[in-house]
């Protein structure tokens, strides 16, 4: 399933964003003029049993590890390289949305987008942005909200 028909089948209130092929989140800032602090990090991880998650967090922040096992109950967080992130969320790097994933991940949202109302990630590809809810994201992964980045 693409990310399109997830919204559509979910009925979950979204608009997409145009803009140039981007991969960073500073890049994609830059191509649409939105505030870096409201485009998000969409980062495939794997604890150190095995588990992939996803960690989402602010495009001008870092993500921290150790807070993100943390909040997980893991030992250990570590992230995937990009060439092996699509195989578990279904989307390219910089084009991978906070919900509609390809595979059941637990999913942790960074304290720090709480403050929003709505917030943008990918949206399905490189060209574009997804302006989406935070409570939708909360609400349709069974998200964790913690303080994973810095």
């Amino acid at each position: 399933m693409n990310i399109d028909d997830y919204l559509k089948d979910n009925h979950i209130w979204h608009r997409f964003v145009e803009k140039q092929e981007t991969i960073h989140t500073a890049d994609a800032s830059h191509a649409t003029g939105i505030e870096l602090h409201r485009i998000t990090k969409n980062l495939v991880a794997i604890t150190d049993t095995g588990e992939h998650v996803i960690l989402i967090v602010p495009g001008d922040r870092r993500v921290n590890l150790k807070e993100a096992a943390k909040a997980l109950g893991a030992k250990n967080l570590k992230l995937m390289p990009f060439d092996q992130s699509e195989q578990i969320s279904g989307y390219p790097p910089g084009g991978t949305p906070s919900l509609g994933y390809k595979t059941k991940v637990r999913v942790v949202v960074d304290k720090e987008l709480e403050g929003f109302e709505t917030f943008y990630c990918g949206g399905g590809s490189r060209d574009r942005l997804l302006e989406i809810r935070f409570a939708d994201v909360v609400r349709f992964n069974d998200s964790l909200v913690a303080t994973v980045s810095n």
